[in-house]
């Protein structure tokens, strides 16, 4: 299993809450994970409930059975800046006199792929670490990365850093960084509904990923309903069978079947839904299809109802599980 796993999808999809789950289900049998977010939403504290995230590393879950441990971490692209600054030019109080005069806020704004570099350099940072005992500090690091319209280019920007600045420490730490994202160690997932819009950004961005040598990981199918009706009732859905079905309501105590009865007063909306439920499956259907032609392995998490909160992460994190995550 790789050790950089970027989640991405398109909006309102669900990738915040996929990558929540993701590290919650790698985290197991005493493994580390840092759930890292860079859009700046807090998205990852609102589904754990927490306060907002720091720009530090901080302990925010434990993986089912309290073995495993959850990290997050909202990464700031003027914190990371500085960082930087300090790590390759020693600038110490100068880089923040720097902060201080807005000159910071000025580079990143002016710079939207300098922002790009910052933030995926220090998620590698995070991958590559290790303690004195030479251990990887993560065993995974979960990226809860941009929407697929622009994770490519996200991923990427450091190739094209690394074409322009031809030497000097900007170069190397451009390289390092593509070394990790493009290598083994990183694989990126793409979030879908079994919906035509999803489905198709999702195809769009396998292909972009793949055209600049970034590592495709899984399709994520998220918030999959359950069917309610077998074939044969599907079929039937479609035909008229309204004396039939007000004559089976009226058996099982719901008024008479005869015209105007309450049996009756039922079957226009029952079929109506059965038929609503049918033009459903059958359009998931359609766009499994189009999933499965992209020759990618997929996971299925379930829709749990209104809302997402912190035990709906941990039952998300178990059907992640049962699909073999982290194996």
């Amino acid at each position: 299993m790789s050790r950089l796993q970027v989640v991405s999808g398109k909006g309102g999809t669900g990738k915040t809450t996929v990558a929540a789950a993701l590290a919650l289900a790698l985290a197991r049998e005493g493994k580390r994970t840092l759930l890292v977010e860079v859009e700046g939403r807090q998205g990852i504290a609102q589904l754990f409930g927490t306060e907002a995230l720091p720009y530090e590393e901080r302990k925010i879950a434990v993986a089912p059975g309290g073995s495993g441990e959850v990290f997050a971490l909202a990464i700031d692209a003027e914190r990371a800046l500085l960082d930087y600054l300090q790590m390759f030019y020693k600038l110490g109080s100068a880089g923040r006199a720097l902060k201080k005069l807005g000159a910071i806020d000025f580079a990143t704004t002016i710079a939207p792929g300098l922002r790009d570099v910052l933030l995926t350099g220090k998620a590698c940072e995070a991958v590559r670490r290790k303690d004195r005992a030479g251990r990887f500090v993560y065993d995974h690091v979960i990226m809860d990365a941009p929407p697929t319209g622009r994770i490519t280019r996200f991923l990427n920007v450091n190739d094209e850093v690394a074409g322009l600045a031809r030497f000097g420490p900007i170069h190397n730490q451009a390289q390092a960084v593509m070394k990790v994202l493009k290598s083994p160690e990183t694989a990126v997932h793409l979030v879908t509904l079994l919906e035509e819009m999803p489905v198709q950004e999702t195809a769009d961005g396998i292909e972009e990923l793949r055209g600049v040598g970034l590592p495709v990981g899984r399709v994520v199918v998220n918030m999959v309903r359950p069917h309610h009706l077998d074939e044969d009732t599907l079929r039937a859905a479609a035909e008229d069978h309204r004396a039939g079905v007000a004559r089976a309501l009226s058996r099982a105590g719901l008024g008479g079947a005869r015209r105007g009865g309450l049996a009756e007063r039922l079957v226009e909306p029952l079929l109506a839904q059965a038929a609503e439920h049918a033009s459903r499956v059958e359009l998931e259907r359609e766009q499994r299809a189009v999933l499965g032609e992209l020759d990618v392995p997929t996971y299925e998490l379930p829709l749990l109802g209104a809302g997402m909160d912190l035990a709906g992460l941990y039952e998300l994190a178990k059907e992640l599980r049962k699909q073999s995550v982290g194996e």
